[in-house]
């Protein structure tokens, strides 16, 4: 059986809280942060800014890519980054 999406629930229902950690907030997003390794510094401006603590890092504080499963799209992380290793692509690309 399929759950049902927010779309799908009447209007004026009452949804469980519960936290980031436990929803896919991903599926929220419709731009989607493309990292590239070659260009990154590892300056971590991108894990610093992210409000979903969705820039992944190595136990040397090195980045290693990005969690799409919370990550909602914003893209603050390409913003912050000085070196434009982060690029802001639409989601539909990837379908």
């Amino acid at each position: 059986m399929k759950l049902k999406g927010w779309k799908d629930l009447p209007p004026a229902t009452v949804v469980p809280a519960s936290t980031a950690e436990e929803v896919e907030t991903g599926q929220w997003r419709s731009m989607r942060p493309v990292w590239d390794e070659s260009k990154c510094i590892h300056c971590l401006q991108c894990w610093i800014q992210c409000p979903d603590r969705s820039i992944k890092t190595d136990e040397e504080g090195k980045v290693t890519g990005i969690d799409y499963f919370y990550c909602k799209g914003c893209g603050i992380c390409a913003k912050v980054c000085p070196k434009d290793a982060i690029e802001m692509r639409p989601e539909a690309d990837f379908i």
